[in-house]
């Protein structure tokens, strides 16, 4: 747990590593699907900003409480019945920026023991804090992956 600080940072640098990879996304590219199953470049940004709001609960809980329980979610049933296709990119984007933010500010200030509380997860069984910073860390940046390659495929199918 010696790489907390480093994790802290690029857990803060995931808002601004998703709004650099976006940035000038515009039009039918927002919403340019490469394949069945794959999420467009508004779905991506609206399911990050769902959820960032849910990590804040979870981070919440496991410092608050004893062993709370943390459940999990359909993230397809939410992208279909939440209407992810419809909803503007600009705030959606900018709730992720601002829940990550947030989230970064109720993070920096855990210590110690803290990081070692535990929360058991619907699917997964126990996930210390600690654990929730890594696997929400690892997320902006595996989707930031996903928006660059969705907007690859949408210049490569311009150019044809």
């Amino acid at each position: 747990m010696n790489d907390i600080p480093d994790l802290l940072e690029r857990f803060r640098r995931g808002a601004e590593l998703i709004a650099a990879i976006t940035t000038g996304a515009a039009g039918s590219e927002l919403d340019f699907v490469s394949a069945p199953g794959k999420w467009s470049v508004r779905q991506i940004v609206s399911h990050l900003a769902d959820s960032e709001i849910v990590g804040r609960d979870r981070f919440s809980r496991v410092i608050a409480e004893d062993n709370p329980t943390i459940v999990a979610y359909d993230q397809d049933a939410w992208a279909t019945k939440l209407g992810y296709t419809t909803r503007k990119f600009s705030q959606m984007l900018e709730t992720f920026r601002r829940m990550r933010g947030e989230n970064h500010e109720l993070l920096k200030v855990q210590s110690g023991d803290t990081w070692l509380r535990t929360g058991i997860h619907s699917e997964r069984g126990a996930v210390s804090l600690y654990e929730l910073l890594g696997i929400y860390t690892e997320h902006a940046e595996k989707h930031a992956r996903q928006i660059r390659a969705a907007r690859d495929a949408y210049k490569a199918s311009r150019a044809k």
